[in-house]
């Protein structure tokens, strides 16, 4: 259902920081031409946090609209209110999202029974297939393998994005999981050897920058290729790193824009553009493997 490359998609705004359609289409086209699988829409990377919900769904309609039937769209459904999240996720079915991406609720450090509760009446509300987002360095709260199994129960629940970066984790999922579940790495680092010792596919934000590498990397890890995989992940990991030397999005919307993909590196406010040793750095990178002159 949902495998493979799946971009992490930046939201690119204008200079005076309203969203930018026309280059939010050359995106998608970008994606569609260089082999991703699947787009996440308005999640982290597209600045979820700082879009009211009527732009947000906006932006996931266009998103659909860009796509037409090519790709799958993933709308970022989650919030830390239930009834906000239920109401994203309604609204992105209707909007015409293959699937939701939802985070655990953050800030409220939700115990693991209220996790369960707050998941399965987002997922009775909306029949889309629904994708849980595990990424306690943002949320604060962990969500245990235990309670992942518990709501791989419900019929709409079919996956989670594990972003702790730890492989162990996986392996413990694993034990616990139906071999049916849908797992994707979040974290562009580990996302080669996570697919390598089982996983579906990654969640990327590398893949803003490198789509069809992305897209090459994750052919060789699913089709079991270690050598392969490992051939294309390990020039990459200097780039994977970069892109986090600062909050995410601001490296990937810094690297789109100097690759002339986004006219503007623009941000929403409290996010700022890039301190200047970490323009260099990521710049160097983009440079060595090629991306800009």
């Amino acid at each position: 259902m949902f495998k493979g490359s799946i971009v992490a998609l930046v939201t690119p705004m204008t200079e005076n920081g309203d969203v930018d359609y026309s280059s939010l289409q050359d995106l998608v086209e970008f994606h569609i031409k260089s082999g991703t699988d699947a787009i996440v829409a308005v999640g982290t990377t597209g600045e979820s946090a700082t879009l009211p919900m009527e732009e947000h769904i906006h932006v996931v309609r266009k998103t659909v609209e860009y796509a037409a039937g090519r790709i799958k769209v993933i709308s970022g459904s989650g919030a830390n209110s239930t009834d906000e999240a239920i109401e994203l996720s309604q609204a992105s079915a209707e909007v015409g999202a293959d699937g939701l991406l939802s985070v655990v609720p953050y800030y409220n450090k939700p115990q693991q029974r209220g996790m369960i509760a707050h998941f399965e009446k987002v997922a009775d509300a909306c029949e889309l297939p629904l994708l849980l987002y595990n990424v306690p360095g943002r949320t604060v709260a962990d969500m245990l393998p235990e309670t992942t199994a518990v709501l791989a129960r419900h019929p709409n629940i079919v996956g989670i994005k594990d972003a702790t970066g730890d492989l162990e984790r996986l392996e413990a999922l694993k034990r616990v999981l139906p071999g049916d579940f849908i797992l994707l790495s979040g974290d562009d680092p580990s996302g080669c050897e996570f697919m390598l010792r089982g996983g579906h596919g990654v969640i990327s934000v590398t893949a803003n920058v490198v789509p069809s590498m992305m897209a090459q990397l994750c052919k060789a890890a699913l089709s079991g290729s270690r050598e392969q995989a490992e051939q294309i992940d390990t020039p990459l990991q200097a780039l994977h790193h970069a892109l986090f030397i600062e909050p995410n999005p601001v490296m990937p919307k810094w690297a789109l824009y100097r690759m002339g993909l986004i006219p503007s590196p623009v941000l929403r406010l409290p996010m700022v553009e890039p301190e200047l040793d970490s323009q260099n750095t990521i710049e160097a990178v983009l440079h060595d493997i090629g991306v800009i002159s």
